[in-house]
Formats: structure tokens, sequence, C-alpha cells
């Protein structure tokens, strides 16, 4: 689609956002980046009318599962996105609005492989905040087509080292003499940004009026195989010490998604492996 098509990201300034930003650009969309607070549904009316987008893409929120503050978390992912909704309504016409969730809102549940059938059950509230935004938008499908996405974990570089496999990398980079992590033997997807932005411009041109979809790989990996890889790769080897603040109860030992259905939508496999992406990161 590209040339010429006006996209509106939130989130903009975020990890996501700032790979998706050039992403798009490179693919010939305009690019528009929201400055209003999603609370200030005044100059957020505002400014959605100026710009007047065909694309809107939501990425913003707190995106940190750990966050401390529970009220900002509901404030900022659900409510604030009901406000964005809103706005987006009031434009008439748009050609369609991608919100990111999270694979967050599907909680424990009793497989591994997680689809799109399942029954949301979060653990968190980041989850619930998600999962509230999902049912929400699924009452604005018959003003404008909507897209719902729930990615799985990915990284690259620019990645916030709160998170695990950015954390691990910086204290390689850095050559840190201990790195606290917890559970070292749980298996996780960590997908690589590149194929997200990717995902993410093939969403905007689909044709369905409402779809709800996973966006991952089905690939896991292991944090003490991510470690054993660094270490192989620079030689380097820190002391590993277990932190109990980083390991939670009845942790399930493996989980993916299962990317049947975006197959589906967007006819697109991944292909970036997590060496590559480890790779790029230790580079800096």
């Amino acid at each position: 689609m590209g040339s010429h098509s006006r996209v509106l990201i939130t989130g903009a300034d975020g990890f996501t956002g700032r790979h998706l930003t050039t992403f798009l650009l490179g693919s010939g969309y305009e690019v528009f980046h929201l400055s209003s607070d999603l609370l200030d549904t005044v100059n957020l009316d505002k400014e959605l009318l100026a710009i007047n987008p065909d694309f809107v893409i939501h990425l913003a929120g707190i995106s940190f599962a750990a966050h401390e503050n529970s009220e900002e978390i509901y404030r900022v992912n659900t409510i604030g996105s009901l406000n964005l909704l809103e706005s987006c309504r009031g434009l008439g016409d748009i050609n369609r609005v991608i919100l990111a969730s999270s694979a967050a809102v599907y909680g424990n549940q009793v497989t591994s492989v997680l689809d799109e059938a399942l029954c949301p059950s979060p653990v968190s509230h980041y989850g619930c905040s998600k999962l509230n935004m999902e049912l929400l938008a699924e009452n604005y499908s018959q003003y404008f087509p909507i897209t719902v996405v729930r990615p799985f974990n990915y990284t690259g570089i620019g990645h916030d080292a709160i998170f695990v496999i950015p954390k691990i990398v910086k204290a390689f980079r850095q050559k840190e003499n201990v790195l606290y992590l917890g559970n070292l033997d749980v298996f996780r997807e960590f997908n690589d940004i590149r194929d997200i932005c990717i995902c993410y411009e093939k969403l905007l041109c689909i044709t369905e009026d409402y779809c709800l979809t996973n966006i991952c790989s089905g690939t896991t990996y292991s944090i003490r195989g991510v470690i054993d890889y660094l270490v192989g790769t620079t030689g380097f080897s820190p002391k590993i010490k277990l932190d109990k603040k980083y390991i939670r109860e009845n942790d399930v030992q493996f989980i993916s998604g299962n990317p049947t259905k975006m197959h589906g939508l967007i006819n697109y496999k991944f292909k970036y492996k997590l060496e590559n992406t480890l790779e790029l990161m230790l580079k800096g």
C-alpha cells in the first residue's frame, strides 16, 4: 500500500515505535507521531482531526508487566485506548486501526502453545488492562476496521534493559562480572523487532472488518540457551546468580504462540533467528 498513505503512530518514541517509524517511512508511508496525551481528550480530538490519518497504529501504553502502579496501568492502557477509539470514531473515514495488545492476556493456560481460540485468563494488572482494551475495541468495529494484535516477546537494538534479553546482552557488552536472573530453564519466544515491523505493515492491508491475531513465530529459546550462545560468541562468562524477585510462582516452562492465524492473514513467516538479533544487539 505505502505510497503517501498517512499513518499515525501512538507511542512512537518507544522501542517499537522508533523501529516501526523507520520501516514505514522506508516503505513509502507518511508517518505522524501523536503528541497529545491520550487522557487529554480535547487535544487528542484536535490532533487527529488535523492529521486525518488513513491508518492508526496504537502502540502507546505501559509495556512493562511488573510496573508497580496498577492504577496508572489501567488509566493509560485501557482508558487511554478508549479515548483514542472515540477520537478515531470522530474522524468519520479511516482505513484501519491496529491496537497492540499482548500475549499476557492468555495468562496461565493448560497448554503451552497459545492460540486465539483460548479463553483469556490474565494474571497481572498489565494483562487485564490489555484484555479490557480488547473488549472495548470490538465495540468500535462497526465504525471502522480494527485489528487487535497479541505480540509475543520480541527484542532488538534499543530495547530497554529492564527486559530480560537486553539486560543479558548489556551484561555481556559491559563485561559485568555478576548477572542476576530468574529461572534459566523457561522457554519463550524472543522474536526480532524487524519481523514485528513487517507484520504491522502487512496487517494494514488486510480486508477484515475486525480481527484478533497473535504476532508470533512459534519458536522458543531458553534463557540458559541465550547465555550459552553469548558466552560462545564473546568468550566472556559472567557469574549467574538467581534472584527470587525474578522468579514467578507456578511459571510455565514452555510458552509459545500459534502463528497459524497470522500466517493466514498476512502470509508471512518470521525470517530472523535469535542469533541474528543477538549479534546486532552485541554490536549496539
